[in-house]
């Protein structure tokens, strides 16, 4: 099971600052640089479509992003489980949930709070805006206004409305209780359910169920009074009252014995082992309460091995997790242009989930959970790791949509439809979720090198507390103290083990080691205990080479090529001895690996040879298929030029040794990464837009990084170093914390 991170408060404060404050920006899809773009985009070229959704408002969903927009709405009176903390405390939870609506489905969402507790309010500001959206997410509202709030707007608003806290969990508790009862044997219309918990998501989930096929008279809910029966009047309300039953139940143990399915969105411990033990033969407990649930999977298996749980929690089986649902529902509904996310669509949600957990898990999910995953008691609702629901849910959604007539413009070509979620996905997020298992599955442990910096500081406890392994600090005790106090961790002084020449055991072996490698190049035994004792990049080196740690990550304090110098004192990290550096950009859900970015200044045909195989087996253990393109100005030929002579021979290179990757060249940059480009040299060896860039020399490469970076935003990995004996990744020196945990994890997980 994936171990549960334990984040601190600086660390989750400093994650909302670094880079910018909050958590996105909003950029433009067309461009907005000469004074034509202006005017389409602007006066005097938007009145026509401006004139088109005029005469046809339905082309709105053509000319605007309203198609793929949605409101993200609260007021912040129940924000997660800390209660009513006001509608500006409540931003950091909306722009959060607009980030999982695009990272997970690819919805452009915009956060909104509304600083009123007013229901009148609410429906009326949430009305005014809807020709911006095309649907309404309501999250975080206190009950029972949420029930009244989305009510009205779904009978005024001819956009889907939808409060995530009732139907996302609601969705998902149904696909996994699918699936339980499938195991148990059970029919829903046979069950016995117990609810506790008749607020907004209780409320949601029971009426699902029952229109699922739950018989009414078999539904007992329970709120904090007990049980809700026909006649009671304290504590009621109408939400509550349609679920009463005739019964002489009362309590909430009461109405456990012979239930076949209990379901909490209540408080911890509101299930005891006696209730459990009580429960029908074969029962389903789904303990919904977070962050602690009704009851532990622990607690209910020491009594019953019969029953099935699931919770709200990463760290069990069985999570209960509404990023499974709303963003799926919304992409699927969107797609149709629906007029509303009816039952009939959430039920096929949640039959979709519930099929895709009955079916084999591919690989890349088992690696990024950390284990083998089968359909049984302890899998059976899909994981948000699972890239197969992107291109599996919507298209159940805006089938059930199109069926019961919610959908304006219904899709025709499924099939079609399926590719093009599949070319939404972003194969980045796979790809570090991947690594980011295998780190904690290597539990290595790293050396951080420059011990006086806060950003690596922050990154060696960050690697520490996320479960990747042990973190050795080179520096000294009061400079590390007083830097982690400085940043706010103070409390992680005691968990950090400093390392340095003063307190190790092993200083006069790594001096002889060293004298040993440097004697013969101009370095006497003081040069030698200068370099060991003092030089903290040597020091953490030769811990690498006598095995007193499993990697090492440095260079954030110092220009890359003088760390690079220092660490062939220790290392044979030259271009002679096969060593290449490897810059991974992340930009629009693409990844291209650009090489070599560290260690050949001016490469001759034979080095940039070597430099796509090292590059290659990069992208091998970073989980992509290597096509490698060696870029120029120049392509296959012309112009005609010396300089691009190393170019065009670097590929005859690879073939004469058989490499098994793609690869071609020399060829200009549009032609290796653009596909429409690329087609019109049919006779390219490569299958598609490259993925590995081969560039002339370094400054080349230094310039097409910090080009991206700086000009196109892009997200940059590395330098990676591959082909030295020992697994060492060098930080620039512009690095944040998170920069420097990432190549931690790039070390850890022995890439290249």
């Amino acid at each position: 099971m994936p171990q549960k991170p334990k984040i601190t408060r600086e660390e989750a404060l400093q994650f909302h600052i670094e880079p910018r404050p909050g958590k996105f920006d909003i950029a433009p899809s067309v461009p907005m640089t000469t004074q034509r773009d202006l005017s389409l985009a602007y006066s005097p070229g938007v009145a026509v479509p401006c004139e088109a959704i005029h005469a046809s408002p339905e082309t709105a969903y053509d000319y605007t992003n309203k198609g793929n927009l949605v409101a993200v709405v609260s007021n912040g009176t129940a924000v997660l489980g800390l209660g009513n903390l006001g509608a500006l405390a409540s931003k950091p939870v909306m722009e959060g949930k607009a980030v999982l609506f695009k990272r997970f489905a690819d919805v452009n969402s915009i956060d909104i709070e509304l600083d009123t507790e007013d229901p009148d309010e609410i429906i009326n500001a949430v009305r005014l805006m809807g020709p911006t959206f095309g649907g309404i997410n309501l999250e975080d509202i206190k009950a029972p206004e949420c029930f009244i709030i989305e009510q009205r707007l779904k009978e005024e608003m001819d956009i889907p409305v939808f409060h995530d806290d009732q139907h996302g969990t609601a969705v998902i508790c149904a696909a996994g209780l699918i699936n339980a009862l499938h195991i148990s044997g059970k029919d829903i219309a046979d069950c016995r359910i117990v609810l506790n918990g008749a607020g907004a998501a209780g409320i949601a989930c029971i009426e699902l169920l029952k229109t699922m096929g739950a018989k009414h008279d078999n539904c007992i809910v329970c709120d904090t009074k007990g049980v809700i029966f026909q006649g009671r009047t304290e504590g009621m309300n109408q939400w509550k009252s349609a679920h009463a039953v005739k019964t002489d139940l009362r309590t909430l143990e009461e109405a456990m014995v012979g239930a076949d399915v209990f379901l909490g969105v209540s408080v911890k411990g509101a299930v005891t082992q006696k209730m459990v033990s009580s429960m029908a033969e074969n029962a389903v407990i789904f303990a919904m309460a977070n962050p602690d649930p009704e009851i532990t999977p622990e607690e209910v298996h020491d009594v019953r091995e019969d029953v099935i749980v699931a919770t709200g929690r990463s760290d069990y089986p069985n999570q209960v997790n509404n990023v499974l649902g709303f963003p799926y529902l919304f992409r699927g509904a969107l797609d149709i242009h629906a007029r509303a996310i009816n039952d009939e669509m959430k039920i096929a949600c949640a039959e979709a989930l519930a099929k895709l957990a009955r079916e084999d898990v591919p690989d890349e999910v088992a690696i990024a959970y950390g284990k083998k995953l089968t359909f049984g008691r302890d899998y059976i609702i899909p994981t948000p790791f699972d890239p197969r629901l992107i291109y599996t849910i919507p298209p159940a959604v805006a089938k059930a949509g199109a069926d019961s007539g919610a959908a304006r413009r219904p899709i025709i070509d499924m099939h079609g439809y399926e590719n093009q979620l599949k070319a939404r996905m972003d194969p980045t997020a796979s790809i570090l979720r991947s690594i980011n298992a295998r780190a904690r599955a290597a539990q290595a442990t790293m050396i951080f090198a420059e011990g006086d910096d806060p950003h690596v500081l922050r990154a060696a406890v960050a690697y520490q507390r996320n479960g990747f392994g042990k973190a050795l600090v080179v520096g000294r005790d009061s400079d590390v103290k007083e830097k982690l106090e400085g940043a706010g961790l103070a409390d992680a002084v005691a968990e950090l083990e400093v390392v340095n020449a003063a307190n190790t055991h092993h200083l006069a072996t790594y001096k002889a080691f060293l004298y040993e490698r440097l004697q013969r190049a101009g370095h006497d035994r003081k040069d030698i205990h200068r370099l060991a004792a003092r030089d903290r990049h040597v020091f953490a080196s030769l811990m690498l080479a006598h095995g007193h740690g499993d990697a090492l990550v440095t260079g954030a304090t110092r220009k890359s090529a003088h760390v690079l110098e220092l660490i062939n004192h220790v290392f044979d990290a030259r271009p002679q001895d096969g060593a290449v550096g490897v810059t991974a950009l992340l930009h629009k859900g693409r990844i291209v690996l650009i090489a070599d970015t560290l260690v050949h200044e001016w490469p001759e045909a034979e080095d940039l040879a070597n430099i796509a195989e090292g590059a290659a087996a990069v992208a091998r253990d970073l989980g992509l298929e290597p096509r490698v393109a060696f870029v120029s100005f120049s392509t296959f030929g012309y112009p005609i030029s010396e300089r691009a002579e190393k170019m065009h021979e670097a590929p005859g290179i690879l073939e004469a040794r058989g490499v098994d990757f793609e690869y071609d060249g020399e060829m200009t940059v549009d032609v290796a990464l653009n596909a429409d480009v690329l087609s019109h040299y049919p006779f390219c060896r490569l299958s598609g837009p490259a993925n590995i860039l081969v560039v002339p020399a370094r400054h080349s490469a230094s310039i097409s990084v910090k080009l991206m970076q700086e000009m196109a935003g892009a997200t940059v990995i590395g330098p990676i170093l591959t082909g030295v004996q020992k697994p060492i990744q060098i930080c620039s020196t512009t690095s944040t914390a998170n920069d420097i945990l990432n190549m931690a994890v790039l070390a850890a997980c022995k890439v290249g």
